[in-house]
C-alpha cells in the first residue's frame, strides 16, 4: 500500500503538469504516439542512472562525492545535466524523426514534454521510496524539481520546433541541447550547496526559488509563442 501511495504522489505532479500542455493543444497527438513518448521518458531513467553512477565515480572516485561547491557545480553539469538532457534530447529526435504526426509547431513542445515527465515521475518515486520524510520531499519536488525538468522539457521542444520548421541554424541546433543542459545544470547547482556549505546553500535556495519562477515563466512564453505561429 505505502508503495501505491508513493506511486501516485510521485506521478501527480508530471501528471497535471503533463494535462497543462496536452489541453493546449488544438489538434492533439495520436494517444498511441504520446504513450510511446512517455513510456521511453520512463525506460531511459535506467540507463541514465547508471551512467550517472560511473560518471560520478570517474569523476569523485568511487563512493566519494564533492567537497566544494566548484565539486557540487561540475556534479550538476557532468553528473546529472549533460547525461540526462543528452538522453532526452536522443528519444525526442528518435520520436520525431520522420513522424507523420510532427507537423505543427507547437508539437515539439508536446512531445518534449512527455518524455520529461515520463523521466521525471520516475525520478520523482525513487525519491520518494528512500525518503524518510516522504510528504516533505514530495511537497519540495512537486514545487521545484519536477516543475523544473518539465520546464527543461519545454525548452528542449521549443528550440526543436524552431529549427525544424522555421531556422535550420546551427546556432539554433545547439540550442537544443545547450538550453536546457544550462538551465538544469543551473538548477542542480544552486540545488547542491547546500551539501558542501550550509550558508552559501541557504543563500542559493531562495535564488533558486526565483530561478525557478523565472524558468516556469520563460516556459510559458515558448508555449503561447509557439502556439501563435
Amino acid at each position: 500500500m505505502n508503495t501505491i501511495i508513493t506511486l501516485v504522489v510521485a506521478v501527480l505532479p508530471a501528471l497535471v503538469l503533463w494535462l497543462y500542455v496536452w489541453k493546449k493543444d488544438a489538434r492533439p497527438e495520436p494517444a498511441k504516439e504520446l504513450l510511446k513518448a512517455i513510456g521511453l521518458g520512463i525506460v531511459i531513467c535506467f540507463p541514465v542512472a547508471l551512467a550517472e553512477h560511473y560518471v560520478q565515480s570517474f569523476i569523485f572516485g568511487a563512493g566519494g562525492g564533492p567537497v566544494t561547491l566548484f565539486g557540487t557545480t561540475i556534479e550538476a553539469f557532468c553528473v546529472a545535466a549533460i547525461p540526462e538532457e543528452t538522453a532526452k534530447l536522443l528519444v525526442l529526435w528518435w520520436l520525431l524523426y520522420k513522424n507523420p504526426y510532427f507537423d505543427e509547431y507547437y508539437d515539439g513542445i508536446v512531445y518534449a514534454v512527455c518524455v520529461g515527465l515520463g523521466f521525471a515521475a520516475v525520478e520523482n518515486f525513487f525519491y520518494l521510496y528512500q525518503a524518510e520524510n516522504m510528504m516533505g520531499v514530495a511537497i519540495g519536488r512537486a514545487l521545484l524539481a519536477v516543475p523544473g525538468h518539465y520546464a527543461f522539457a519545454v525548452l528542449m521542444g521549443y528550440y526543436y520546433s524552431v529549427y525544424h520548421f522555421v531556422d535550420h541554424s546551427k546556432k539554433n541546433a545547439i540550442r537544443i541541447l545547450l538550453v536546457p543542459v544550462m538551465a538544469h545544470g543551473i538548477y542542480d547547482a544552486l540545488a547542491l550547496s547546500g551539501t558542501v556549505d550550509p550558508v552559501v546553500g541557504g543563500i542559493s535556495f531562495f535564488v533558486l526559488i526565483y530561478f525557478c519562477i523565472k524558468m516556469q515563466k520563460e516556459a510559458k512564453k515558448k508555449i503561447l509563442h509557439l502556439l501563435k505561429m
